[in-house]
């Protein structure tokens, strides 16, 4: 059987690839990736080889197609329970933060953009942000130890590129929220998504603040 096949835009960037990036690798499964850098010449083209929608992340595993993050878990998670939490109600609990994260906080997407390379401290906090980032916080203090719901899962993978964003903005959190955030960033796998960002040598001006 070939390997599955994850196809990801930039990693400085692109939060959505994260997500299923990170749960493959903790998972240890081993997947073949395929990196199109966002919005640079003949992109849209390149990842319409592999995602009907011309949008990243998409897995391809044999003749299975998947494209959207929150799916491409969905699909992770059938081969790998651990992924949700095995008791019911935090199983429901975690699902629902995961698709709140997927349709919500539009407004800490617009103002703190994810840019692993960067520090941005005191930006994008606007009013709208901060209330974001309160409910960001409340999620947060409920966390299990060392993840959202106990072990790492796909909770943690949908919430993944908020830590970085808040490293990159230098958000301040209580306690139980720093633990948080400290615990995903000492994953080897994460340590291994920031390192291959800080070496990727596409600038998108868009998502770069002015110095």
């Amino acid at each position: 059987m070939p390997r599955p096949l994850l196809v990801i835009g930039n990693k400085n960037y692109s939060s959505w690839s994260l997500r299923p990036w990170i749960a493959m690798k903790v998972l240890n499964v081993d997947f073949q990736e395929v990196r199109i850098p966002l919005y640079g010449p003949g992109a849209k083209q390149e990842i319409l080889r592999y995602s009907p929608s011309g949008k990243v992340p998409c897995l391809v595993d044999g003749a299975t197609l998947v494209w959207d993050s929150l799916a491409i878990l969905e699909y992770l998670a059938e081969k790998h329970p651990p992924l949700w939490p095995n008791d019911p109600v935090e199983r429901a609990a975690a699902r629902s933060v995961c698709a709140e994260m997927h349709a919500g906080f539009p407004k800490l997407r617009e103002h703190m953009s994810m840019n692993v390379r960067k520090r941005y401290p005191g930006k994008g906090r606007t009013p709208e942000v901060l209330e974001e980032i309160e409910r960001v916080v409340e999620i947060w203090s409920k966390c299990t130890h060392p993840f959202l719901f106990g072990a790492f899962g796909a909770a943690d993978a949908m919430y993944a590129p908020v830590v970085l964003r808040f490293r990159t903005y230098e958000v301040e959190l209580p306690p139980a929220c720093r633990a948080y955030a400290d615990a995903m960033l000492a994953l080897p796998a994460m340590r291994e998504w920031i390192e291959a960002a800080q070496r990727e040598t596409e600038a998108i001006p868009q998502f770069d603040l002015a110095e």
